[in-house]
């Protein structure tokens, strides 16, 4: 079903960058004038069909800062500006520039880098890479607090790669399988709820996410420190 989310993206995505623009400048001004290096970070993930494209993103880390490509719980290379977007989303807001060009959506699979990429199951590969990856997900509200998850790791990479990101692929995988307009516009709402505060997680699947519940808590602890 052509649900509201899908109709016509680029114009929604001009629509918002118009509309959001003050906040956009506000928050370029405030990494520009706080720490030294460039307002956007860009990277390099992977997107429909496997094809590879740039991700925008305001800057939250020190530019001159070396370190792991995971970015968990206080991480010092993160600024105080930086902290405020990442809490606040904020720092996704120039993906709108991606949906603008056609390389995301507003809503999908997020995106990964293609060292992530390369290890996915085929059958699973094939499956979410055949749509436009998006600004938000169902993984990204289950794991809201991914950062704080990483955080606890004694591995923060090996816990990602063999916790979280399985469990992330099965939702998108669930997500792309059962995808609709409606299911899209709750994500939206739930993604904007988040902002706020209040945590609403609108999957229509209860097995996987006591599934994903129980590992995730299963595996926390081995690895807190």
């Amino acid at each position: 079903m052509a649900g509201p989310i899908r109709f016509a993206p680029r114009a929604l995505a001009a629509l918002a960058i118009v509309a959001l623009s003050p906040l956009l400048l506000i928050a370029a001004a405030a990494v520009r004038l706080t720490s030294r290096g460039p307002v956007m970070f860009h990277q390099e993930r992977v997107g429909l069909r496997g094809r590879p494209f740039h991700i925008h993103k305001f800057r939250t880390m020190c530019a001159a800062a070396a370190g792991p490509a995971i970015t968990a719980g206080r991480d010092p290379r993160i600024t105080r500006v930086g902290a405020v977007l990442r809490r606040l989303k904020f720092d996704e807001l120039p993906q709108l520039f991606n949906v603008l060009k056609g390389e995301m959506n507003f809503i999908g699979p997020r995106p990964e880098l293609p060292r992530y990429v390369d290890l996915y199951p085929a059958a699973q590969r094939e499956v979410i890479l055949s749509v436009p990856p998006g600004m938000t997900d169902l993984a990204s509200l289950t794991f809201i607090d991914e950062s704080r998850l990483l955080g606890e790791a004694a591995d923060p990479e090996r816990f990602y790669v063999e916790t979280l990101m399985p469990a992330k692929r099965r939702l998108a995988e669930a997500y792309v399988r059962a995808r609709n307009g409606w299911l899209d516009l709750r994500i939206l709402l739930a993604t904007a709820s988040g902002v706020l505060g209040w945590r609403w997680i609108p999957s229509p699947f209860d097995d996987e996410q006591v599934e994903i519940s129980s590992t995730t808590r299963g595996s926390k602890r081995p690895h807190s420190g």
